[in-house]
Formats: structure tokens, sequence, C-alpha cells
């Protein structure tokens, strides 16, 4: 099976509408369809690296209405690097391309952020992650997004599950999966993995086989994470053993709760698991 009936499989799956020519959901059902028969959109998370573009590339071809965002770290070489091929892609693609500075938007580069988290011990990874997550969130409802789709993957999400093992927070991993589960709220827009199942070796080669524009090998910033840790883990293992730490979590899912009250931080009204988000604590940190 190849990665483009895989994808079109899992958007069936987690009720993305698929265009009725690619899966025969029916004749006259255009593709991301609304109540009222408006056209939704999707706001894809892009990078610059492979998983993104192929995310962005495969949607627009299945038909979806889809619009880029990428978020500009300041880091210099690496993010001027990654915005050109994402310049490129959505120049291709004929997409519109949305770009957000975090030095312009929040007075802060992301290199001044992490001087801020290590006397907490914050790695660069998760300092990353959590303002991705609350720029995408705003963004994409400002942009009025119905989704947003990210290009997260197989190994990636075994690798979480994983983490989240060892952490001893499985948890966490309740809400996972191809389609953000059981979260209900106004200010906050759902998130779609497209790639969930496919693995980083298949995208690779497709993303390459299609000659997409993007950067190759790892964030250059990401040397302190854990993941890291753990991937050299996953690498080792089989595809089969990937998909199956997946079902297994899944299972799991099931049996966890994860409708927990959402909250609007005091500071900027996001959604929060706490009083204060996380974004508004790492900001507020003194130097």
């Amino acid at each position: 099976m190849n990665i483009e009936t895989k994808v079109k499989q899992t958007l069936k799956k987690i009720k993305v509408v698929v265009a009725p020519n690619l899966v025969g959901l029916g004749e006259g059902v255009p593709p991301n369809t609304k109540a009222g028969g408006k056209k939704g959109k999707i706001l894809v998370a892009l990078s610059g690296g492979k998983d993104s573009v192929v995310v962005a590339y495969l949607l627009k071809k299945f038909g979806y209405n889809i619009e880029g965002l990428y978020v500009d770290l300041c880091v210099g070489e690496h993010t001027k690097k990654c915005l050109e091929a994402v310049e490129k892609l959505c120049k291709e693609l004929k997409i519109k391309l949305h770009v957000y500075n975090l030095k312009k938007e929040q007075g802060k580069t992301m290199k001044e952020l992490w001087k801020k988290t290590k006397k907490i011990r914050l790695n660069n990874c998760a300092v990353c992650g959590v303002l991705k997550k609350w720029v995408l969130n705003r963004e994409a409802r400002k942009l009025k997004a119905d989704k947003i789709a990210t290009g997260h993957n197989l190994d990636d999400e075994a690798q979480t599950c994983l983490m989240n093992v060892f952490k001893g927070s499985i948890n966490l991993s309740a809400g996972s999966g191809a389609i953000t589960k059981n979260i209900s709220d106004k200010k906050f827009i759902p998130r779609i993995k497209p790639l969930f199942y496919i693995s980083e070796n298949e995208i690779r080669k497709y993303a390459l086989e299609k000659k997409l524009c993007f950067v190759e090998g790892k964030c250059p910033y990401a040397q302190d994470s854990y993941r890291i840790q753990v991937r050299k883990f996953v690498d080792g293992l089989l595809e089969k053993d990937k998909k199956n730490i997946l079902k297994n979590f899944e299972v799991i899912s099931k049996k966890q709760k994860t409708n927990e009250k959402i909250n609007y931080c005091k500071i900027c009204g996001e959604p929060s698991r706490n009083q204060i988000c996380k974004r508004c604590e790492l900001m507020n940190l003194k130097n």
C-alpha cells in the first residue's frame, strides 16, 4: 500500500472528508465540506522539513482548501533556510503562506527564551513545542481555519508514547491520535496528523521522488532533547513494532478520561489546563 492510499485511509478514519473520486465516498461531495455546503479550511503547520512539506503536498493534491503557516523562531541561518524552502513550496503548490515572526509578535527570539529557561532545566524542544502550539492555535482561529494539520509521523508518535511511559505520564497519551480527542472548546482548533501511520523513511522517500523542496536533517538546536535518546531506540525497531506501540496506546486511550476541564489563561485568554498557560509562564520568567 503506497503512502497516498494510507493517508487517504487515515483522513477517512478521522472523518476529514476526502474528495469522492479518491476514496469513493459518493458523488457530489467536495473535499472538507462543512455543514451548509461551505468548504472548510485546513491550516498546515509548515516547518520546512520533509514531513510538513509532504502533508501540504498531499492535502493540496487531494483537493483540500489549505493555507500554510510558518513560525519563524528567529534563530539565524537555520530558520532562514527553512523559510526559503516553505516559500518555494507554497509558490509551487499555489497556496497562501502566513509567516509568524516570533521576535516581531512576542518581543523575543527563541534563543532568548532558551537562555531564560535554562535555569529551570527546560530543554530547547519543550520550550519550542509550547510556543508553537500556542501560536498555531491562536493564528488558526484568527485565520478562521477549521483544522490544523501537522507533520507528525509514525516514528514521532511511537517516540512520544514511549517517552510518556518512561516518565510515568501515560495519561498524557490519552488524547493523542490522528486527530485530537475529546477536546471541545470554541477557542481550541482540532489538530490532525495525516502521516500518523506513515514511517519517517517512507515519507523521506516520497518527498525525494516528488522532488519536493525541504530542509534535510534534524533541528541543530535539539541536541539536549530527551526525545533524541528515545529516537535512537525507536529507530532500531521494525515498522510493525512501531505500529503495535500506537495500537496498544489507542486501546489504552479508550479507557482514559480525557474530558478535562478547559480553563482560559488569565494573561492571554488562550485555552489552558491551568490558570496561567505554559506559554505565559515562559514569557514572564525573569532573566
